[in-house]
């Protein structure tokens, strides 16, 4: 960062899996919340910087079952090790840009809430999409834990796009409000069997899945974000349906990692100018 200077910085990083967060939750906590503590020293410390987009998680709310979407003024938290350590990644955001960056000529600090994002590149392991793609390559049935559990599932451009929205944004304008969501529509919500079903069908060569018996960690049922104030303020939308979505993550795993290039190209012809 001291080298660099940069104007703009958009924080990633992360321990992004559930599973694993129960296995080492230390390593889960000291990285995305000492770690993002790390990353606002450096902008505190920066004077280039002018905006930090802090990516988190829509899991970072408290989830009481309620079955609406999560707003940005919900209340944060988290019952598994993944979900608290955002909540206290976004406390800590909250703390530095109330302590730090509250001044007209302090950077603009801005948090932005994805889930459930889906799109070519993504081997990480008990993800959905990657362990069936697996299984499909092996030839082998893919096994499913809840395939009654509904999430808004969205193409990773259409988060990426928001993010950027963001960061232009906030190089613009210091009154954005503090946090963003981004996510489909609702209605664009669908369950976990339906995706393994169409991606088994679009994949073809006798693709299949079968759910599994043993018992496991705990999920929640339904997933969604209100992504109004994204919409409205930033002028953002999703750009591919659940089934475009589906369509696109299938084609870039069939190709062999072929059709990143391709994709952000096609994907940018429809952004609205």
């Amino acid at each position: 960062m001291s080298a660099a200077q940069p104007e703009v910085v958009l924080h990633l990083a992360a321990q992004a899996l559930v599973r694993v967060s129960y296995e080492d939750p230390v390593a889960t906590f000291t990285t995305n919340v000492t770690g993002t503590v790390h990353v606002l020293e450096a902008i505190r410390r920066t004077p280039a910087v002018r905006a930090a987009v802090m990516v988190t998680s829509d899991k970072c709310y408290e989830n009481t079952g309620q079955g609406r979407p999560f707003r940005e003024d919900d209340r944060l938290g988290g019952s598994d090790p993944y979900s608290a350590s955002k909540a206290g990644a976004e406390l800590a955001i909250a703390a530095y840009r109330r302590s730090f960056f509250g001044a007209a000529h302090a950077p603009r600090v801005i948090s932005v809430r994805a889930g459930n994002v889906i799109g070519g590149g993504d081997w990480s392991k008990d993800r959905l999409v990657p362990d069936l793609v697996r299984a499909f390559r092996g030839g082998q049935p893919a096994s499913i834990r809840y395939p009654h559990a509904t999430r808004p599932w969205q193409f990773v451009l259409d988060a990426l796009h928001g993010y950027l929205r963001v960061a232009e944004r906030a190089l613009e304008h210091h009154d954005l409000p503090d946090a963003f969501n981004f996510g489909p529509d609702p209605l664009e919500s669908r369950t976990v069997r339906w995706l393994a079903d169409t991606m088994a069908q679009q994949w073809g060569d006798g693709a299949s899945w079968v759910e599994q018996e043993e018992t496991h960690l705990p999920e929640s049922p339904f997933l969604a974000l209100d992504s109004t104030l994204a919409r409205q303020v930033l002028r953002w939308q999703p750009l591919l349906d659940a089934e475009s979505t589906l369509a696109w993550t299938a084609d870039w795993y069939k190709s062999d990692c072929g059709l990143t290039t391709t994709q952000i190209e096609r994907y940018m012809e429809m952004v609205p100018r």
